[in-house]
């Protein structure tokens, strides 16, 4: 993967000064090599992830402006990157254009835009979410398709409790079914 990113950057014109395989060794080369940009992934195996390198790189006193570019597709991880102090998000599966429209963008401005605004501004908007652990326990349950009387079975709680905890994962999902706060908590990584 990063030959090919190293091949598309080059033949954009961009000078390539260095790669890494793990956070720790990309922290390393980013105060010896000082580069303008940083692509990243999120997931970058053993050790430090995509989120505290661009956290990371972001406290250095002159930071370079960090993309992740990146398979990983959850708000939940969206919002992470943004907060972090990344320039923006690109998916793997983008263009040639997008990426180097990317990191020209990063590089001017210490920001990417038009990429994944759309769903970035969703996840900020969307109120956050604070779940007990027994209400995030339920959703669980719920998503794998249990029933009222199986939950408040499995949990060791009555069944009129369970639907107390239901009533309220509505309420603060926003959603009108089960169903629908099961599929809303995925997409906002709460379960």
């Amino acid at each position: 993967m990063r030959a090919g990113l190293r091949a598309v950057i080059e033949s954009r014109g961009f000078e390539v000064v260095g790669e890494s395989s793990t956070g720790e060794e990309a922290l390393v080369a980013a105060s010896e090599l000082r580069p303008d940009v940083v692509l990243c992934d999120l997931r970058l195996g053993e050790g430090i992830d995509g989120v505290a390198v661009t956290a990371a790189l972001r406290a250095k006193p002159e930071p370079p402006a960090v993309i992740i570019l990146t398979t990983f597709d959850h708000d939940a991880q969206i919002v992470r990157a943004i907060e972090a102090g990344a320039a923006g998000y690109l998916l793997k599966e983008v263009g040639t254009d997008t990426i180097a429209k990317a990191i020209t963008d990063a590089a001017s401005s210490g920001l990417v835009g038009g990429l994944a605004d759309d769903r970035l501004i969703g996840a900020l908007r969307a109120p956050r979410v604070t779940l007990t652990a027994r209400e995030r326990e339920v959703l669980q349950l719920i998503d794998a398709g249990a029933a009222n009387r199986e939950i408040a079975t499995r949990l060791f709680i009555t069944e009129a409790t369970v639907k107390t905890h239901v009533v309220h994962l509505l309420e603060k999902l926003g959603v009108p079914s089960r169903t629908a706060a099961a599929a809303e908590a995925r997409r906002r990584g709460l379960i």
